[in-house]
């Protein structure tokens, strides 16, 4: 009888994760997100003033508080992706629940930002740093709405087949649309609360 060392543990092929189509949209969407973000710096190199008064009127809290959900909810749809391919049973499942959970608050946390923004007379004819604040803002919920749609699938995905019958690369799909949503928000925080 034999013992199996880490040496000896047959190891995964490296692959990228997902399916092409996936990836292919992805490449679209960060490139519009390049254009929007290019954008955004040339506004503020032509106005200053304006971008750092209108970053001053930002809660950086919230943005941070945002960040963590998006990180948080990252962490726990690869871990579910993870778990899927262990054939952990339940763990894929509650874990995407957890991150579709992150994904509501922080909808709930851009909605509070939204509504005290409007009530002190803040709209997006306010100047152009608030035009694109929410333009850029608004684009990227709309990605988040989608991502935990998209995660619903997937843990009813996980939930009607089964853990053995579950094509992984099909949660590698989803989990990789939810990790652009992710750095999308990162980088947003970045230029919009932090440059």
């Amino acid at each position: 009888m034999t013992t199996a060392t880490p040496d000896s543990v047959p190891r995964r092929p490296a692959h990228v994760p997902g399916e092409a189509g996936v990836w292919l949209f992805i490449a679209g969407d960060l490139t519009l997100f390049s254009v929007l973000f290019v954008t955004f710096l040339h506004y503020r190199g032509a106005e200053h003033e304006v971008f750092a008064a209108g970053r001053a009127r930002l809660d950086q809290t919230l943005g941070l508080l945002n960040t963590l959900l998006m990180l948080t909810s990252s962490w726990c749809v690869a871990n579910a992706v993870r778990a899927a391919r262990l054939r952990i049973a339940d763990a894929p499942q509650r874990l995407f629940r957890i991150a579709i959970a992150c994904g509501a608050v922080f909808g709930v946390v851009k909605g509070f930002e939204y509504t005290a923004k409007i009530s002190a007379g803040i709209t997006p004819e306010t100047n152009d740093f608030f035009m694109l604040y929410f333009v850029y803002t608004g684009i990227h919920m709309l990605h988040v709405l989608i991502g935990m749609g998209v995660l619903a699938a997937m843990s009813g995905y996980v939930r009607s087949r089964g853990i053995e019958a579950v094509n992984v690369q099909h949660l590698e799909s989803g989990a990789t649309f939810w990790h652009l949503v992710d750095l999308l928000w990162i980088v947003l925080f970045a230029l919009l609360y932090l440059v």
